[in-house]
């Protein structure tokens, strides 16, 4: 099935490539292929979200970007190792505090006490965190939880962020209100997004392209470009505009379980 794709903002073809996929395939010991073919290329200051039918191999893709799994064939190149990766669950200590929490990595990476209590304040004061600086875990609301998960992969300035599904299991108003912090992180930092959702319309108001896949073998059968500009007005949800480019990523992702 041919790729459809809409009106770029930038030539893709000009930009360097932060992460790129080239003619990945992954297939597990048990002989499972989730991944087939997979050609996708990701330049500095894009946010690239991912689509696709359950079991298609779109947090495959943020493994092998990460580097935590290898590809069976084909290459995945990435030109940074200055990663965050912001998974499905916050994977916080329950013993730490938020600072605490926010500070594990930067501690991890041997980031001096100083310098990772400076970088855990400014990434608290980002994360709309400030106040809650010594709360524990089990003091927190879900997306309480997910900042903090958010502001502790801050700390480590990273040049590319990786999203596994992180709002999934939160309530509708909460999980809007984080894509819209989550908005304005991207349009401060301008750092390249890899972003994994069973969500459309949060992938279409989230991204500058949208990635659709197929069922397994996970592909790419669609990809399309977002004209909205950053940062994201909200209400840009409710526009006529916004519903239409909702819709056709919908009939691609339909199309995608077919395929």
């Amino acid at each position: 099935m041919p790729v459809q794709t809409a009106e770029p903002l930038i030539a893709a073809t000009t930009a360097p490539t932060i992460v790129g996929f080239s003619s990945v395939e992954m297939k597990y010991p048990d002989g499972t292929i989730a991944l087939s073919g997979v050609d996708l290329d990701i330049a500095p200051g894009e946010f690239v979200s991912v689509v696709g039918p359950s079991g298609c191999g779109k947090s495959t893709l943020l493994r092998l970007a990460s580097g935590l799994e290898h590809a069976s064939s084909g290459e995945v190149d990435v030109a940074t190792d200055r990663i965050g990766y912001v998974f499905q669950d916050a994977t916080l200590l329950p013993w730490r505090s938020v600072e605490r929490n926010v500070e594990l990595l930067a501690e991890l990476h041997g980031v001096p006490s100083a310098e990772r209590k400076a970088k855990a304040k400014a990434a608290i004061g980002l994360t709309d965190l400030t106040g809650f600086e010594k709360h524990l875990p089990k003091q927190l609301s879900g997306g309480m939880k997910m900042r903090t998960s958010l502001a502790r992969a801050l700390t480590l300035d990273p040049e590319l962020f990786l999203f596994d599904e992180p709002f999934g299991a939160l309530d509708e108003i909460t999980r809007e209100r984080l894509n819209d912090e989550l908005i304005r992180l991207f349009a401060e930092r301008r750092f390249a997004g890899l972003f994994i959702t069973h969500s459309v319309s949060e992938a279409v108001y989230l991204s500058t392209r949208v990635v659709v896949m197929s069922g397994r073998p996970g592909g790419i059968v669609a990809e399309f470009e977002v004209p909205f500009p950053m940062p994201r007005d909200p209400e840009i949800r409710y526009s006529a505009e916004f519903a239409a480019l909702t819709g056709e990523v919908h009939h691609a992702l339909r199309k995608g379980y077919s395929a």
